[in-house]
């Protein structure tokens, strides 16, 4: 696991606004707050130097303190509102963290506070994947539950429905259809200078690291969060 003498920065993003579900972050779910869980998750990991949770919220910034990471500046407001981009906010993160740890980090790795399902296995084998292939990024993803070439519509601007996509071939069956992914923003993996000079996801040498449905949940409104409590109490019965 990992290259030695490398330096691998953690950061979990959690504004204190939130629409979906109030308090989101810190909202908490089987006794513990929201946060805790993907903070406990990069520390049982064991690959990153540090673990830095960049939030405009004092009550966040002390709860994510106790559980153990770490807060080194506070998210100025530019980049704490609704139409505020993930990327400038990650950015923003790593650049604060090189100034205060004097160092420059090698790579980047962001794990969303509201994707508490996932499990420390997916940040290893998500990281390890990413350094065998010598990605420039990767993300993770799902299978898709409905294809934009056999059952995903949309409608034109005189409201008449099209398939998304077409093929040059009509399929007749879902299964025939190319393959496609969700995007379950649980996990983004970045090389330092690829974050830094980049502003979209999608590059030539981007990766995918595909997580099942079941630990993919991101928590985004009142029923979400009600489902993901159901599934982790169902795996702490399991242990």
């Amino acid at each position: 696991m990992g290259q030695k003498n490398k330096n691998i920065l953690c950061t979990i993003c959690a504004r204190g606004g939130s629409k979906g579900v109030l308090n989101k972050n810190i909202k908490k779910i089987l006794e513990k707050p929201l946060i805790s869980y993907t903070i406990n998750q990069a520390n049982e990991s064991g690959i990153f130097n540090h673990i830095v949770v960049s939030t405009d919220s004092d009550e966040i910034a002390s709860i994510s303190k106790d559980y153990g990471a770490e807060i080194i500046f506070k998210r100025p407001s530019y980049l704490a509102t609704d139409d505020s981009g993930k990327l400038d906010v990650i950015k923003h993160a790593l650049i604060k963290s090189e100034e205060y740890y004097k160092k420059e980090f090698d790579y980047i790795i962001d794990l969303d506070a509201t994707s508490p399902l996932r499990l420390v296995s997916d940040i290893k084998n998500a990281y390890s994947i990413f350094l065998e292939n010598n990605y420039d990024n990767l993300f993770s993803v799902m299978k898709a539950r409905r294809s934009p070439y056999f059952n995903l519509v949309e409608l034109d601007e005189n409201n008449h429905v099209f398939l998304s996509k077409k093929l040059e071939k009509p399929i007749v069956r879902r299964q025939d259809s190319p393959k496609c992914f969700d995007m379950n923003a649980s996990i983004y993996i970045w090389k330092r200078e690829v974050l830094l000079t980049n502003s979209t996801l999608f590059l030539e040498k981007t990766g995918i690291y595909i997580m099942p449905e079941d630990r993919s949940l991101d928590i985004d409104s009142e029923t979400d969060f009600e489902i993901v409590e159901y599934l982790l109490k169902k795996n702490e019965l399991k242990k």
